[in-house]
């Protein structure tokens, strides 16, 4: 199992300055993957450029980019030229958006998130590969192609919690990320659902990557305290709240890695046994935590 890091929004406010010194102190730790979310600050695809040209080595990897404000072409342009400016390290993690945010903030449709990426899906990986489209469907119409000479098309990843988004991400993206989702929901309906998917597809294993907050800790029970009180409103996001009822879990405390450097090392292992290729580990806590968890990761990479 690969371990990768989240760098940015994911561990609090950071400058942009910051993010690219937490991707470096991750490749000289020797993770394997810097991870970018797109909340409410930086770019995370920008991101990802400027901490690529200043940090080699590293792969990147978006985890996730909500597509519906951004159009297949846009983001098709806007992924190969962090391609180019990277020498091909990007992966791109994209996803249908939490209905709550995409509808209320953002005035746009949030029905049928499955239908859309079903759509979405085969028309930016045509663009990804340098070929023209031409598609009017129920969701999306698109023309054109995007013209980035030399620039690799990175592979995709799809955010997949439900059996038909799932479904999806195995036969039409090349695997899939979670977010909060325990050992138990991973190795019974998550990794079984995207791999039946994927051979059923005639497409190679998939990627699963597992996002899960981290903390390596003297102080279990106050960490998951404030685990609790910080990310609150994200164990009421009805896709998050099905699988954290599906763990047996009241909220995401309940599912982050939390404890002294053994116990984090046993429950990074469990998600390897689960069947996870990648763990997307999100440091959470004061400072001396977060370099406490940085030296296990180091350790388990």
């Amino acid at each position: 199992m690969r371990i990768g890091i989240a760098v940015g929004d994911l561990r609090g406010p950071a400058t942009l300055e910051e993010v690219v010194g937490q991707a470096r102190t991750a490749a000289g730790a020797g993770l394997h993957t810097a991870w970018s979310s797109q909340a409410f600050g930086w770019d995370a695809l920008t991101t990802l450029a400027v901490a690529g040209t200043a940090v080699p080595g590293i792969e990147l990897g978006t985890a996730v980019l909500p597509v519906p404000q951004r159009h297949p072409l846009v983001l098709a342009s806007h992924a190969l030229t962090v391609q180019a400016a990277t020498g091909g390290r990007l992966t791109l993690g994209i996803g249908a958006g939490v209905a709550m945010m995409t509808g209320a903030m953002f005035g746009l449709p949030d029905d049928r998130p499955v239908r859309r990426m079903r759509e979405y899906l085969p028309v930016l990986r045509a663009l990804l590969h340098g070929e023209s489209v031409a598609h009017e469907g129920e969701t999306l119409t698109a023309a054109g192609a995007v013209d980035a000479p030399g620039a690799p098309p990175p592979p995709v990843l799809l955010a997949a919690l439900g059996p038909a988004m799932l479904r999806a991400a195995g036969e039409l993206a090349d695997g899939a990320v979670t977010w909060m989702t325990g050992p138990r929901t991973l190795a019974d309906h998550i990794v079984p659902s995207v791999t039946k998917a994927a051979e059923a597809a005639d497409r190679a294993r998939p990627r699963v990557v597992a996002g899960l907050l981290v903390c390596v800790t003297a102080d279990e029970a106050g960490v998951r305290d404030r685990v609790a009180g910080r990310f609150a409103l994200a164990g009421q996001v009805p896709e998050y709240r099905a699988t954290l009822d599906r763990e047996g879990a009241a909220g995401p405390q309940d599912v982050a890695v939390v404890g002294d450097e053994d116990a984090v090392a046993r429950q990074v292992r469990r998600l390897a046994e689960a069947g996870v290729t990648d763990f997307l580990a999100a440091p959470f806590g004061d400072p001396e935590e977060q370099d406490r968890t940085l030296g296990v990761l180091a350790g388990l990479a």
